[in-house]
């Protein structure tokens, strides 16, 4: 395998964790297991992330859709989420990691928005990584709600019409104050966003693996970290307009 530059890490990750359920039903395993399993990945890769240095992860845990899936699974994925954050609240603080939830977390039972909430507030002050996971989160449904928000601030006066940018409107997203990811990485396989970050994907390098994601180890996360690295990143402009520009 190819060396990781450290000094060439993306400054914001994010990572679409799939494969829970194929891992465990591929092992004829309730996918509760599959659950659990992903969790414990999730732990070792937001620890990998802090030592390497990389500024902010973003983790989809759970979407809307997701409230679709069976009763008894979607109760025991959020009671594996509560004892989640209790748990690493600890490993947090010790670790100088700010935890954000995005996502209408209105939604989630009233436990895990407690701790949601107290896991926030904890860990408010610490500057060496964030920590985001998307819960009831959707795509299309945060950019209605930047709109909506946009919209009520010009009808009471708050704001101009022609004041409305893509500052104005990224201020008014669950990301508000965080750079967009410069990585997704998408596990299983599957070659979709499926609703996540669509505003702020849109100059973001992806990356798909067949691993499902309790599979998915160190040397993986260090396989997606070297092929971004050898990525060209001209945000639209040709590379040699990029030259031009920096000997500007």
């Amino acid at each position: 395998m190819d060396m990781m530059d450290r000094g060439k890490l993306p400054g914001h990750i994010a990572i679409i964790m799939d494969g829970n359920g194929r891992w465990a039903q591929k092992r004829y395993l309730n996918r509760i297991r599959g659950h659990r399993r992903g969790i414990n990945v999730a732990r070792d890769i937001v620890r990998l992330c802090r030592e390497w240095g990389i500024g902010c992860l973003t983790l989809y845990a759970f979407s809307r859709e997701n409230w679709q899936r069976p009763a008894l699974e979607v109760k025991a994925l959020m009671k594996l989420l509560e004892i989640y954050l209790k748990d690493e609240l600890p490993s947090l603080m010790e670790n100088n990691i700010r935890f954000r939830a995005i996502g209408s977390i209105g939604e989630l039972p009233e436990g895990v928005q407690k701790i949601v909430a107290e896991t926030e507030r904890a860990t408010g002050e610490n500057s060496g990584m964030v920590l985001q996971l998307a819960l009831s989160y959707s795509g299309r449904e945060e950019l209605v709600g930047a709109a909506k928000a946009l919209a009520e601030a010009v009808a009471r006066g708050a704001l101009k019409i022609d004041d409305i940018s893509e500052e104005t409107f990224g201020d008014h997203l669950y990301t508000a104050g965080i750079p967009d990811p410069d990585l997704l990485i998408r596990t299983s396989g599957e070659m979709r966003v499926s609703n996540f970050l669509l505003w702020q994907l849109a100059y973001t390098e992806i990356y798909v693996t067949d691993v499902l994601w309790p599979d998915f180890t160190k040397e993986d996360m260090i396989e997606a970290l070297v092929n971004y690295q050898k990525r060209e990143r001209r945000f639209g402009l040709t590379g040699s307009h990029q030259a031009v520009g920096h000997l500007n």
